[in-house]
């Protein structure tokens, strides 16, 4: 695990966002060509009738589920072969890698593997080809998802893992209590301000430290109070008063204790294994964390369940996650690209996605078969978590607009400035980026 620095502020980060909104703004200003323009590139597209050897370019494949499906493929097509080419494991390694490569044209990678906020990104920069949607079996996938594929009314990605947030709970407690699990905010901050205490934990957590993580987290509180960043439409809507009242719900628990500070510092390894250890009553996090928490000899195995996020008056709303595949414009075997992409999302590959990997498909039958259930029991919340799900926002400047918008819900659930002050700030910075 890469080393990070302690909770609390970075005097640097506002002047980084800050000078990264300008850019950005300029850039959006300028549209496509002028990014080009700035840039000083011209870059040529690959083939797209093109067949022969690919490659598949991801983050690291820490389950080795990906090896399984290639090898399938390659015995398959032997004249077609595809080939793993791990990137790092963080997103935004993985990120930086891929654009230094596209930016200048390079044709090393044939498909790509893109978390689904990039999207957009790569879809305007032209480092992906739009896809006929008639190739894939878009039908059978949860719906969802497949906007996440699309932009500019084309499909430019095709959706391969899916993936939203649970709410993880001590069951032990609750039925202890004679309580079931919150399906309001009301019931969860009085459950993690009574129960917790009485046996010892804290009451909740999710990831509240300055990145990405926290812009989910945020933005989930923000759609569960009625609000949102941008509008349909594009504009800018985050200063409202159902935004300060999501903020505020996650401010206020830090304030009122049954949100623990250090939870300032988590990002989603850290509040696993604050949870994995017996120490929170409550956990907001990914469905991975499920079999990483419930293994034989885990302090809690046995001992908790998942739901799905509660809200002011009910369920919650949660941000999709996952990742999708992409051709590269740049890509000389585009043919065999698009192949390969429907052979990962072929419902036989997305049932190993699940098997093997531990992965949420983006099939929607896969969530009910019995065999997948009996295996990873939390399958129907996670298909109503995600069906209730929606995208983040699908603009180019995405990984401006999340630095941006993170700094600013660090700043209110921290406590270091109210919602009321910090949100007409953020909405300042979001329109210089989106226009």
């Amino acid at each position: 695990m890469e080393d990070r620095p302690p909770p609390g502020h970075d005097p640097g980060r506002r002047r980084v966002t800050r000078a990264l909104v300008g850019g950005a703004a300029v850039l959006a200003a300028g549209g496509a060509s002028t990014w080009y323009g700035l840039a000083g590139r011209s870059h040529a597209s690959g083939d797209p009738d093109g067949v022969g050897p690919v490659t598949l370019a991801t983050g690291r494949d820490t389950t080795r589920y990906l090896r399984g499906l290639l090898a399938d493929w390659n015995a398959e097509h032997p004249d077609q072969p595809a080939e793993l080419v791990e990137l790092p494991e963080a997103a935004d390694e993985v990120h930086a890698q891929l654009a230094g490569e596209l930016s200048t044209g390079g044709s090393r990678f044939d498909v790509l593997n893109l978390d689904v906020v990039w999207t957009a990104e790569f879809a305007a920069k032209r480092w992906t080809v739009p896809l006929d949607e008639s190739g894939f079996a878009l039908g059978s996938f949860l719906p969802p998802v497949v906007r996440t594929g699309r932009y500019g009314g084309r499909l430019y990605v095709v959706p391969f893992v899916a993936n939203a947030a649970l709410l993880y709970y001590r069951s032990d407690v609750l039925e202890a209590a004679g309580e079931q699990p919150p399906t309001t905010w009301a019931e969860l901050a009085r459950q993690a301000r009574t129960l917790a205490p009485a046996h010892g934990l804290s009451g909740y957590a999710g990831q509240l430290s300055p990145y990405e993580g926290l812009a989910v987290n945020a933005l989930e509180a923000i759609r569960s109070a009625g609000g949102d960043l941008l509008a349909g439409d594009g504009s800018v809507v985050v200063d409202s008063p159902q935004a300060r009242a999501g903020l505020e719900f996650l401010a206020g628990g830090v304030r009122e204790g049954w949100i623990p500070p250090e939870v300032l510092g988590y990002q989603e390894e850290e509040s696993r294994a604050a949870f994995g250890r017996g120490g929170l009553l409550f956990l907001r996090n990914w469905p991975y964390v499920y079999h990483a928490v419930g293994e034989a000899g885990s302090p809690v195995a046995g001992r908790f369940g998942v739901v799905p996020l509660p809200g002011p008056h009910g369920p919650g709303s949660g941000v999709l996650g996952g990742s999708g595949l992409a051709v590269s414009r740049f890509s000389l075997r585009q043919r065999t690209a698009r192949a390969l992409i429907g052979y990962l999302t072929s419902r036989r590959a997305q049932y190993r996605v699940l098997a093997d990997g531990g992965l949420p498909p983006v099939w929607a039958d896969l969530y009910e078969d019995p065999e997948l259930t009996a295996r990873f029991p939390y399958l129907p919340v996670l298909r109503t978590a995600i069906l209730a799900a929606g995208a983040r926002p699908g603009v180019p400047q995405y990984q401006q607009l999340s630095l941006a918008f993170s700094e600013a819900a660090f700043e209110v659930v921290s406590g270091r400035r109210t919602a009321e002050a910090a949100l007409p700030r953020l909405a300042a910075d979001l329109r210089a980026l989106v226009g």
